[in-house]
């Protein structure tokens, strides 16, 4: 009768041990296993493209990424550190560099080509943001018990992000050969009487954007990821609101600020038709429709792996744990 109730009670653990190991497993990896590897490193290498007032398409007032001048991409570059609050849940600081750029003449539309401004600006934004991973990289499989190996694991990963950063910017122009700096010139009447307050080189931003990545290794991952700014300033390219009295540009700043202010073409098919389209009081901007920027990077990751725990029976199976390639 003893041997009976041994023999019953060693085909439950039995049972229990094929059903429940491969469950405390794949819970295991899912549950624990992240928190060796909850900090990241990035980088990040791409391109930026600006959307704002100069240039872009052969019409005025595109929404959104419609007004994209794809000619005028410019190279940008990040590093960044990731870390987990959750298996799925992120904190991010990234410090970018980008080229933003833009050019009047690349468009056939009339009063655009004809008010003939250009611009570029170097731009540096520090952001933090939260991110959404709704599938996470992971290599091998879910769980591997004494070769008994469970559903593979996703090498590809999808997440979503946005938060808040500031960014740095300085337009300048080019004229006689050379690239000017836009704002000290007032180029709109900027502090001069009747014209509007000087606008800060330093303004606040709110990036958001989608990525995608894939594992390669233990510590390294790659990915692809495109981000949209939205800003708050309308001034990144220098033009915003309407053609100030150049005269009194001239009295104040120079000739140099008075050019810059209007370099606007003396043919083409507005001046043919009679038509003034760069008069004092007239529009030069659209300061209602704010300037925005954004990112193409292709990313590199590298996890910064924490062995460290209260239980050496937590760190023997961390270390244990094997990852089937």
């Amino acid at each position: 009768m003893q041997k009976h109730v041994h023999r019953r009670l060693l085909l439950s653990l039995l049972l229990s041990a094929s059903v429940l190991g491969p469950a405390f497993a794949q819970y295991f990896r899912q549950s624990s296993y992240w928190k060796t590897h909850r900090q990241e490193l990035e980088f990040g290498l791409g391109i930026s493209n600006f959307l704002g007032e100069l240039g872009g398409r052969n019409q005025i007032g595109s929404p959104f990424v419609w007004d994209l001048e794809f000619s005028q991409t410019r190279p940008a570059a990040h590093v960044a550190f990731r870390y987990y609050l959750a298996r799925k849940q992120a904190v991010r600081m990234r410090l970018t560099y980008g080229v933003l750029a833009g050019n009047d003449n690349l468009t056939t539309e009339p009063y655009r080509m004809t008010r003939n401004l250009n611009f570029k600006s170097d731009v540096f934004e520090l952001s933090m943001v939260y991110e959404l991973h709704l599938y996470r990289e992971e290599l091998g499989h879910q769980f591997d018990l004494r070769g008994v190996k469970g559903e593979k694991s996703s090498r590809v990963g999808l997440y979503l992000f946005a938060g808040v950063g500031g960014f740095y910017f300085d337009p300048r122009a080019q004229f006689n050969n050379q690239w000017v700096r836009l704002q000290p010139l007032g180029t709109e009447g900027q502090g001069l009487p009747g014209g509007p307050e000087e606008y800060k080189t330093i303004q606040v931003c709110i990036p958001m954007g989608v990525g995608l990545r894939k594992a390669f290794s233990k510590q390294w991952s790659g990915g692809i990821e495109l981000q949209y700014t939205k800003t708050f300033t309308d001034y990144i390219d220098d033009v915003s609101g309407d053609y100030f009295d150049k005269e009194l540009i001239r009295a104040v700043n120079g000739d140099e600020a008075a050019y810059l202010s209007d370099p606007s073409l003396d043919s083409g098919p507005l001046v043919e038709a009679g038509i003034e389209s760069t008069a004092t009081g007239m529009q030069r901007g659209d300061p209602t429709d704010l300037d925005a920027y954004i990112f193409l990077k292709f990313t590199a990751q590298y996890k910064l792996y924490k062995y460290k725990s209260g239980s050496k029976k937590y760190r023997s199976r961390i270390r244990r744990q094997k990852i089937v390639f």
